[in-house]
């Protein structure tokens, strides 16, 4: 098959990695991809956000199958022309995508089919906030409605800062059209971590379990970000728990979603607070975790064409026995632009990583990288690269993956030394 892959990031990397390897693969394209994708694709300088570029993309080339990596071309619609015109395509049409896209359509799905969340309310009148904030107490957790780039989720220490969190969102616009509504829950304890599964609308397929890391600082410290490492499966995951969130969360929301007409194919990505051994939902993502992904793709054993494939075409139950799983651990430390998640640089010199790719069981996924006119790879973003690394322990694969991290000459980059930590 030639096969398009949209997005740029180390998420697509990873996909795109996984997907050259697998004999149905002819071609593979990527749009827009960055400086390590076009060691596995063709990539095609088309952004994510140009719906009406990619189908005549698609068109021309002839493409049998598309796979949407990114979240916000899938909230915007990008599966439904391709759905419309009867192309295969691997992720939720616009409807189904709501699950990300707003938060107030997840809890009330939850709600509805009695799937394990916080209590929640809906505002959009700072007032009415206000009295729910007061009634409730703090902790307390203030979300857009809608998608932030991952940023528009504040967890208040006092009713005050929840009130002034609601305000920035409903009076100030601080996260634009995302935050004209708002979700306001109570404030979950336990530890986090994210469990996967495909849907084709009727069938349910559990993938793993991964622990990410989202503040900047070693020892869970500073400000959130889109994620500085991860590992799989995650160290404290039982087949009980497994069975438990797959029954109690996965499968409902599954049979919730087609129940009310927007039957969900794609990959779900349950972030989960787990307390006690029972785990209770906090979000669901529509796509494949950045940088979850990068430690999954290194433990799946079968072919990701055939998976992803018989996922679009509704046809998971014929595969379920295809998807297993290395027994070793996987570990991605992101490596990011001095600065970030604020201000950074761009367009600095990255040397080492042929070095890097070298260390047993390791390589680099890259995320914001580019070439620069000399061909070298420079960076052009905040995450930048995603050094990833396997090993029979969750220990062996940090110290390979950080073996390969120090083989890698970038210094305006930096990185957490602390991934895995709760594992170890």
């Amino acid at each position: 098959m030639d096969i398009l892959l949209i997005g740029s990031g180390g998420r697509e990397h990873a996909l795109a990695w996984k997907l050259a390897q697998s004999a149905r693969c002819n071609k593979l394209y990527c749009a827009p991809g960055n400086a390590g994708i076009e060691e596995q694709a063709q990539c095609a300088p088309i952004e994510v956000h140009e719906i009406d570029k990619i189908v005549s993309f698609v068109k021309e080339k002839n493409i049998d199958f598309v796979i949407v990596g990114p979240e916000t071309p899938l909230v915007d619609g990008m599966a439904d022309p391709f759905l419309a015109q009867g192309i295969p395509v691997f992720g939720p049409d616009k409807k189904a995508a709501q699950l990300e896209g707003s938060k107030g359509f997840m809890k009330d799905l939850c709600a509805k089919y009695d799937i394990p969340s916080a209590k929640y309310g809906r505002f959009k009148i700072l007032d009415d906030a206000q009295k729910f904030i007061e009634e409730t107490g703090a902790p307390i957790v203030v979300k857009t409605d809608g998608l932030a780039a991952g940023k528009g989720v504040i967890i208040c220490e006092t009713t005050d800062q929840a009130v002034e969190a609601a305000r920035g969102m409903l009076e100030d616009a601080m996260f634009g059209d995302a935050g004209t509504e708002i979700i306001i829950e109570e404030f979950l304890e336990g530890e986090e971590v994210s469990f996967f599964a495909l849907a084709d609308g009727k069938t349910v397929l559990p993938l793993a379990s991964a622990q990410d890391h989202k503040r900047v600082g070693d020892g869970d410290t500073g400000l959130n970000t889109g994620g500085m490492g991860a590992y799989s499966p995650a160290h404290f995951m039982t087949a009980e728990m497994e069975k438990q969130i797959i029954e109690d969360l996965i499968e409902p929301t599954i049979a919730g979603m087609t129940a009310e007409g927007c039957p969900f194919t794609g990959v779900l990505f349950a972030g989960l607070m787990v307390k006690d051994g029972k785990a209770k939902l906090l979000e669901y993502n529509v796509r494949f975790g950045d940088p979850e992904c990068q430690s999954l793709m290194m433990r799946l054993e079968g072919d990701l064409v055939d998976i992803l494939y018989a996922a679009a075409q509704g046809r998971l139950e014929e595969i379920k026995d295809q998807v297993t799983w290395s027994d070793n651990a996987a570990m991605c430390v992101v490596m990011a632009s001095n600065g970030y998640p604020e201000s950074y640089e761009k367009n600095t010199p990255i040397r080492g990583l042929d070095e890097a790719n070298a260390v047993d069981e390791a390589y680099v996924f890259h995320a914001g990288t580019k070439r620069d006119e000399n061909g070298g790879i420079v960076s052009f973003g905040g995450r930048v690269l995603g050094v990833t690394a396997k090993g029979k322990t969750i220990a062996q694969a940090q110290k390979r993956a950080y073996e390969a991290v120090d083989k890698i000459d970038w210094p305006k980059g930096f990185c957490r030394h602390d991934i895995g930590w709760r594992a170890l």
